[in-house]
């Protein structure tokens, strides 16, 4: 930098004494940039030191094999997480507890194809040491925007209950607001704010091209079905930062839970149709296909058939997008074995591209 090469030959007598003053703070500023310059987790590569401030997600004591006592931890940023392990828990690890909000200091090493965050150093962070919006992962499309495109689907539902009770849901602005702000999952897909949202106009969009391309489909059913497919994740799951199942959640279950928030909501609505009750409730209990995957009943309806299909492909398609977002820290062009998808990934190659 040619103005610290100034001060460091300390022949500027010449200089005034606000522009000696100006250098000094521009000098300080910058080191101070670089002091405070947070390290994302998706920025992180093997090799790397780290000393930043992580959101500690998931905190269990454990043992090695030889009966050592140490932490097995996920620390999270916006960005994503990162498998963290303190193997020494001696001088320099102070006390925390999970949720707390730590600075780290340690190195990236990698463990079966996933990169690890060994501590050497851990305290509390303190205040003014992080910005909350840096921790909580969120949409990288607008949330306002998505919710607008929703409510579109809702007002061109042509029948009048199964309307009535979409509006009876997103017409209410705690609902709305709960709604547009929950993920979709713990981890797996759409793990973070405004998840929920874009999975449910992912699921909306491919039932409408469904219904274009099998007119056999009952669209304003299907639609339906779509939108209300996963309300009851706003309560399965936590509020951000925890974003973790609630006890109902582990006791009850998303599927079942919105059938009953389905179920209470048709009671209020004069004269809704039992047969069509029943089917839409039938669409959302077997949302999931399988009963090994968690539906009570399996697809009996050319609907739940379309939306079993249309949820299995948005989850898909996000958890391998998601997949390669984590794994592009990794060196070479395979990205190694998935547990998930039980095989060895790697992106696609670009047609005009050098080998």
């Amino acid at each position: 930098m040619k103005k610290r090469k100034i001060l460091q030959n300390r022949r500027f007598s010449w200089l005034s004494a606000y522009e000696i003053y100006a250098i000094i703070c521009e000098v300080i500023n910058e080191k101070a940039r670089k002091e405070t310059y947070m390290r994302y987790i998706n920025e992180l590569r093997e090799g790397d030191n780290v000393s930043d401030v992580y959101l500690c997600k998931v905190k269990n004591i454990a043992k090695t094999k030889a009966g050592k006592t140490y932490y097995s931890m996920i620390l999270q940023d916006k960005t994503g997480v990162i498998d963290t392990k303190i193997w020494d828990l001696n001088n320099g690890i102070d006390n925390f507890e999970q949720m707390d909000y730590i600075r780290v200091e340690g190195n990236i090493t990698s463990f079966q194809g996933s990169l690890q965050l060994n501590v050497r150093r851990l305290r509390k962070a303190r205040e003014g040491e992080f910005a909350m919006e840096d921790y909580i992962p969120c949409s990288s499309k607008s949330i306002d925007g998505m919710f607008k495109e929703l409510s579109n689907y809702v007002n061109h539902v042509q029948n009048i209950y199964l309307r009535q009770l979409l509006v009876a849901f997103f017409g209410d602005k705690e609902f709305a607001a709960k709604f547009k702000a929950h993920s979709a999952a713990k981890r797996v897909h759409h793990g973070f704010m405004g998840g929920l949202l874009e999975h449910t106009l992912s699921v909306t969009k491919l039932c409408d091209f469904y219904c274009t391309q099998y007119p056999i489909l009952n669209k304003d059913l299907l639609i339906t079905a779509a939108i209300c497919h996963d309300i009851g994740k706003i309560d399965e799951l936590s509020n951000f930062p925890e974003n973790d199942y609630t006890d109902v959640g582990q006791l009850v279950g998303h599927i079942v839970m919105g059938t009953m928030m389905l179920d209470e909501k048709i009671r209020e609505i004069h004269g809704f149709p039992p047969k069509l009750a029943n089917e839409l409730k039938h669409c959302i209990l077997a949302h999931h296909g399988e009963l090994e995957y968690g539906s009570p009943k399996k697809p009996a309806l050319i609907e739940a058939l379309a939306l079993n299909f249309a949820d299995n492909t948005d989850a898909k398609m996000e958890t391998f997008i998601e997949a390669l977002a984590e794994e592009s820290r990794q060196s070479g062009e395979w990205k190694g074995y998935n547990k998930l998808f039980e095989t060895n990934i790697r992106p696609t190659s670009h047609l005009g591209e050098k080998d």
